[in-house]
């Protein structure tokens, strides 16, 4: 059994014109940044669509991804600008027009009340909160990798982190 390419190998593979490469790079972040950017809620209208669109950001300035073995930070990053430049659009618009206010339930896979709960209770934080929250306690992210694709100092994400956590426990009800 072999290992998987590095994310530096496909990415050097993926410089040299290798479609099959970029195809094994989004195979391999597509699930965790849809993920990512569907727990924001509120924050984006559709996560599939801003996943794709990071994959052809992605593309186009891979030559320009100057540590190759951080393209996981990488794209994350990419994903989280694409958020934040979705949720000013989406501010702008929602003062045009009623219709964007009403935010459609994901109707890919059934939740449960507890991942429902989960879901209500993330959209009530604020966003930078929201976004260190889901890296660090739902994805396992460090501080130090969060604080990197956020672009926030360390103590931030650590501060975003430890209320957003104090604010979940309040609003589910849970013990700590």
């Amino acid at each position: 059994m072999s290992t998987p390419p590095t994310d530096a190998a496909l990415v050097a593979a993926a410089r040299s014109g290798s479609d099959a490469a970029f195809a094994r790079i989004v195979d391999r972040y597509q699930g965790p940044i849809r993920t990512f950017l569907r727990r924001l809620g509120p924050y984006t209208s559709d996560a599939d669509d801003l996943a794709q669109e990071t994959f052809l950001t992605g593309w186009t300035e891979l030559r320009g991804l100057r540590e190759p073995a951080r393209l996981k930070s990488w794209l994350f990053s990419i994903a989280w600008r694409k958020a934040k430049g979705e949720a000013r659009t989406m501010a702008r618009n929602r003062q045009r027009d009623h219709d964007w206010q009403e935010i459609r339930p994901d109707c890919e896979t059934p939740e449960t009340e507890r991942a429902i709960a989960l879901h209500q209770a993330l959209a009530q934080l604020p966003p930078d909160q929201r976004a260190a929250v889901s890296l660090c306690l739902g994805d396992g992210w460090t501080h130090a990798d969060a604080a990197g694709v956020l672009d926030m100092p360390l103590g931030t994400v650590k501060s975003h982190v430890l209320r957003g956590r104090t604010r979940l426990v309040e609003i589910l009800g849970v013990d700590s």
